[in-house]
This record gives C-alpha cells, structure tokens and sequence, in this order.
C-alpha cells in the first residue's frame, strides 16, 4: 500500500459582516478579525458603541465552522489549526484580500486593523504579508506569531499607532506570557507601540475601544 497526501485548487465562498455606511461623515473603517468561536455576525456587535456615523466596521467571517458542544446547535468558527497550518494561512488570506478588494480599502488612509484573541495571529500575518498600510494596529488578548519579525512591519508608515490590549484576569495571559507579549511586541512596533492593561478577563473591551476612537488614537 502506497499513502499520498494530495492537493487541489477550487473556488471557495465566504462571507463577512459590515456595520453602518461610509459617507461623508466617515473617519475610520475597522477591519476585525474576531476570536476561536465567534460568528461574525455576533462579533461585530461589540462595535455598536462606536460612533455610527464615524466608523464603518467589517468583520470577515472566519471559513472554518463547527457545533459547540454536545447539543449541535450553537456554531463557532476557527481561523487556522496546527493541521496544514501554511496551506491554510495562504487560503485564509486570500480570503482577506478578496474582502479588502471588495470594499476598496487600496486608498483608505484610516484604516484599523484589529484583531482578538486567535484573530490576533491572522491580522498581523495579514499586514505583513500583504503590506496593509494601516492608520492603527489593535493586538487584542491574543498572541503575536512566532515567525513575525521587525523586518516585516518596516513598510508601515512612521505614524500608525499599534495598541497591544489585554484583561489583567485574562485567564490566558498570566505575568510571564504579558511580559513575554510586550517584550515581542516592542521589539516589532518600537515607538509606535501603547500597552494598554484593563480591569477584565478574556473579552473584547468594548469601552476602551470607543474612547480610542473618541480621542482619535491619541
């Protein structure tokens, strides 16, 4: 018996979720990449507090879905797993740039990436290897990927803003993996990096994220 693992190509259909319009009046178009679990559709909804008629959000739907426990009847989704993980990382995106194309963001000089929790890891793979001009780069209670180096954000412009965000009851985040967090985070971001530390576990903080936008990321 002779076992060979093979490939194929195919055409794949996703979706994503928006939140408000871009008019006139519009100052930040959000791109989130939301946690292990989520929906976008439910993720999104964090967003709600945020200045209608100044943000438009857009949250790519994670392709990967599955049942949450044992009675199939709430679904979450996954970004990547260990299985394939390059083969899947390129396909995944891909998916990104066919939403980034879609909504024209080529030209969008207020662009926010964020992402949350394993959203985290395909945001910033995303900007560096795609080399997504960002207004502000959101690393919210998740994990910064090991193969990411300084070299791989040298493209991004001198004033993009990078948050690292994190609960200090996150029970994923003890001392040693903040410290460990940070200490990667500053030697990728340099000056442009702001550690911010809030009173909450493991959730996307809803509160900070609005007054950043209220103040303009100052």
């Amino acid at each position: 018996m002779s076992y060979k693992e093979n490939e194929v190509s195919y055409e794949h259909i996703n979706t994503f979720s928006t939140l408000n319009i871009v008019t006139e009046k519009t100052k930040n178009i959000w791109f989130v990449c939301h946690g292990l679990g989520y929906l976008s559709r439910y993720f999104i909804r964090y967003f709600n507090d945020l200045n209608p008629d100044e943000n438009y959000i857009i949250a790519p739907q994670a392709p990967s879905k599955y049942y949450q426990g044992n009675d199939f009847k709430h679904v979450g989704a996954s970004w990547l797993t260990k299985e394939n993980t390059l083969l899947e990382t390129e396909n995944v995106l891909n998916f990104l740039d066919s939403v980034y194309k879609k909504e024209k963001l080529e030209k969008q000089p207020n662009l926010i990436v964020l992402g949350f929790s394993q959203g985290v890891s395909i945001s910033l793979r995303w900007i560096a290897k795609r080399k997504i001009q960002c207004k502000v780069i959101i690393i919210h209670s998740g994990g910064i990927p090991k193969e990411l180096l300084k070299e791989d954000f040298r493209f991004l412009n001198l004033k993009s803003k990078v948050y690292l965000v994190y609960g200090n009851d996150d029970k994923y985040i003890d001392a040693k993996r903040a410290n460990y967090e940070e200490t990667r985070a500053k030697d990728l971001f340099g000056n442009n990096l702001n550690i911010l530390q809030f009173n909450g576990k493991h959730e996307i903080n809803s509160k900070l994220l609005k007054e950043l936008s209220d103040d303009n990321f100052k």
